[in-house]
């Protein structure tokens, strides 16, 4: 639970790290429920990829989520991008939960107009449980007391990430 907080003081390094923010670009590949999509954003040499997948929660259509996980254009990281819908209450951050077992609490790191951000290295044991797992609950908080859970299928979540350039 602590790796998953440290994880995300890194990425205050890492924010000004160029990637797919928002669930654009083209669609190249679908693995299970995730799908590769790459596009070339504004002054980038080279086309960029991403494994993304968007979810709503079963009880509310208007809360949704996109889950994106890229490797940085140098190949030294691995980064899970979580846009969660304006109007969550940033403080509490986003909670992670990999079948029965909690993972961690992350911040967000900014707002978009489409929604605010939160990012995580994913090291190596994060991505040990996501390819095994079958199904990563996001949480996001609209007030203190309320926590939502948004779960993601982690079907063709490993030969995805692998298929990615």
């Amino acid at each position: 639970m602590g790796n998953f907080r440290a994880l995300a003081l890194a990425l205050v390094m890492l924010a000004a790290v160029p990637g797919v923010v928002a669930a654009q670009g083209v669609v190249k590949s679908v693995h299970g429920d995730w799908q590769i999509r790459c596009d070339t954003p504004p002054g980038a040499q080279t086309e960029q990829c991403a494994l993304i997948q968007s979810v709503t929660a079963e009880d509310r259509p208007n809360v949704g989520l996109t889950v994106i996980v890229l490797k940085t254009a140098d190949q030294k990281f691995r980064l899970m991008r979580v846009l969660a819908p304006l109007g969550v209450l940033l403080p509490n951050g986003l909670g992670l939960r990999i079948d029965a077992a909690d993972v961690g609490k992350v911040s967000f790191v900014r707002c978009l107009p489409n929604g605010c951000v939160a990012e995580v290295v994913v090291n190596d044991d994060l991505m040990n449980k996501l390819r095994t797992g079958q199904t990563a609950t996001f949480i996001i908080f609209q007030t203190p007391e309320e926590g939502i859970g948004i779960p993601v299928s982690l079907k063709g979540f490993g030969d995805g990430f692998d298929k990615l350039p």
